[in-house]
């Protein structure tokens, strides 16, 4: 398969940030009385953007008061912004298959549903500067995946088609994101769920490390119009 170009999810593809991300979420749990979960747990809690993950953490009760989310979000923000690189960094191999992609011209970008500030805040200390030309969190306009439009927003800003571009996640979101943009869906096994997710979901690519990419899938540049 010939791709022209490459976005990627972030967390559990890019960088392992399920401590991290766990640690804030209990303690914004802790700082209510309410009780904590295992790190393991966070693998499927996390993935449907921050609002869907204090829904999923808190006390079913507490979890349907609308005003009461958004208080817990904010304090889990906060709890996050104080430890979001104190664990979390790139999976092995993922530096290198990024500069491969840099040196053969292929344009990149990020589409994740973490909310944008910790996603910048994670992409501009962990990964050189202009490794990609768009980083997409949750933000006001564009709706969560695995709605299309994040992914496509980004295909017309890069100037391809999404029928040339790989979309890398570890999750069923990523897998049907991909497929609801009409993107090539690459599923890593690296990350936080299994291979059979990834699978029922349509994954076309499994990658069990990043060097495989280029085993698997050929990208060739065009010019960017």
């Amino acid at each position: 398969m010939h791709c022209q170009s490459a976005v990627f999810d972030l967390d559990g593809t890019l960088v392992d940030s399920l401590v991290d991300l766990a640690d804030a979420a209990n303690a914004m749990l802790a700082s209510y009385g309410f009780r904590t979960h295992d790190i393991d747990a966070y693998r499927y809690f996390v993935g449907n953007g921050s609002c869907k993950l204090i829904e999923r953490i808190l006390p079913e009760e507490r979890s349907r008061d609308a005003a009461f989310v958004d208080e817990a979000m904010a304090r889990y923000k906060d709890r996050y912004a104080e430890r979001l690189l104190h664990r979390t960094k790139p999976y092995d191999g993922i530096p290198e298959m990024l500069e491969e992609l840099r040196r053969r011209n292929i344009p990149m970008a990020i589409c994740t549903n973490k909310h944008q500030s910790a996603a910048d805040a994670i992409v501009e200390a962990l990964f050189p500067k202009n490794m990609f030309q768009e980083v997409i969190g949750d933000r006001r306009g564009l709706p969560r995946k695995p709605d299309p439009q994040k992914v496509l927003h980004i295909a017309r800003r890069m100037g391809v088609s999404p029928a040339s571009t790989a979309y890398f996640g570890d999750t069923a979101v990523d897998m049907d994101t991909a497929h609801n943009a009409g993107a090539l869906a690459v599923g890593v096994l690296w990350g936080f769920r299994p291979q059979q997710e990834l699978t029922a979901h349509g994954a076309q690519i499994l990658l069990s490390h990043p060097h495989e990419l280029f085993q698997k899938l050929t990208f060739c540049a065009q010019d960017i119009v």
